[in-house]
């Protein structure tokens, strides 16, 4: 089958590997919508692949077939496996855990011992096939399509920020970086009674988008001071800022447009230790709290897809084969900032 793997730094191929084999109590999954995560852009630029040394769950290390964020259809089920038929579309929710440790017994399985994803500490999802655990699939009903299951991933992780945050309906927000996740982001506290939204960012192109799906404010940090400008329409600050750019600066800026009794939700990854201004911090009486992933949310998310509250398509700014995943998606987001969510199709 066809699948694109990651060997190292900047070295993904395309080519030609063993379709994976399905063994009992598994479930193989035709892969046909793929979406490009911005981990998948750390991981092409070195960051995040199991190497060296096996996963302690999966057992797996690279090369290892890239992808997290996929849908397909059930074309074996194991022996075993009851709950799941050929022919079922799914959606896969991608990540591993022991199941034995303190966290996974309190069923916050995303704060594993041993937390990994599929698709960079096992085998993913940029694949023609893909052989998985039952407990990572979901059904998706009929009015979901495929390449909305693609998105159902990237949206969790924003609906969970959202309900994990202090936010309150009738709320003001902030959303720094509006890449796939801040758009999400805005949607989820637009569906959750936000009053107001204010999207930050750099790119022209993202801003607009960010309005289209739901900002009342678009706010270019190149040509004014975004701190400023939010607290000026705002009368004060936002209750909540959304940081998810992954940068120092915003996580400053998220902290400097909070009011008093604010609160910072870090989305991002944030690779590097990072400078924060305390004092305010302390005289705001602010919060700075943070999400890794999501859990127990997919039902939810399929849901809100399902009923029109979620138009996750409108993220969507391009689609292309899997044979040109490196040049026109890994490539081009690391260049293209105008480029939001690409969704590889996979079978093509």
């Amino acid at each position: 089958m066809k699948a694109a793997v990651w060997y190292g730094k900047h070295d993904v191929r395309v080519e030609n590997t063993e379709e994976p084999a399905l063994v009992p109590g598994k479930v193989k999954v035709k892969v046909e919508w793929a979406g490009i995560c911005g981990s998948d852009l750390h991981a092409y630029h070195g960051a995040g692949i199991q190497e060296n040394e096996p996963h302690p769950v999966s057992g797996e290390m690279a090369p290892l077939t890239m992808g997290h964020e996929f849908a397909g259809v059930v074309t074996e089920v194991g022996e075993g496996v009851s709950n799941f038929s050929i022919n079922d579309k799914v959606v896969i929710e991608p990540l591993i855990y022991c199941g034995k440790c303190e966290y996974c017994k309190r069923n916050h399985y995303n704060k594993c011992s041993s937390f990994g994803f599929v698709g960079l500490n096992a085998n993913g999802g940029f694949a023609e096939y893909v052989v998985l655990e039952p407990k990572m699939l979901h059904k998706l009903p009929e009015q979901v399509s495929l390449e909305e299951g693609a998105l159902v991933e990237p949206t969790a992780v924003a609906l969970h920020a959202i309900r994990e945050s202090k936010f309150k309906v009738g709320d003001k927000v902030a959303v720094f970086g509006v890449g796939p996740i801040g758009l999400l982001t805005i949607m989820a506290a637009k569906a959750a009674g936000a009053t107001e939204i204010y999207a930050v960012d750099v790119s022209p192109e993202r801003l607009v988008k960010a309005q289209e799906v739901g900002a009342t404010y678009a706010i270019n940090a190149i040509e004014e001071n975004s701190v400023e400008r939010i607290i000026a329409l705002s009368d004060g600050g936002v209750d909540v800022a959304y940081e998810a750019a992954g940068a120092e600066i915003t996580l400053a800026n998220s902290l400097s447009a909070v009011k008093k009794g604010g609160e910072v939700m870090v989305i991002s990854i944030i690779p590097e230790p990072v400078k924060v201004d305390v004092l305010q911090l302390t005289f705001k009486e602010a919060s700075i709290t943070s999400v890794l992933a999501y859990r127990n949310i997919f039902p939810e998310v399929i849901s809100l897809i399902a009923s029109g509250v979620l138009d996750v398509n409108r993220v969507v700014t391009k689609k292309i084969s899997l044979d040109h995943i490196v040049e026109d998606g890994l490539e081009l987001l690391g260049k293209d900032k105008s480029q939001a969510k690409i969704l590889v199709n996979v079978q093509a």
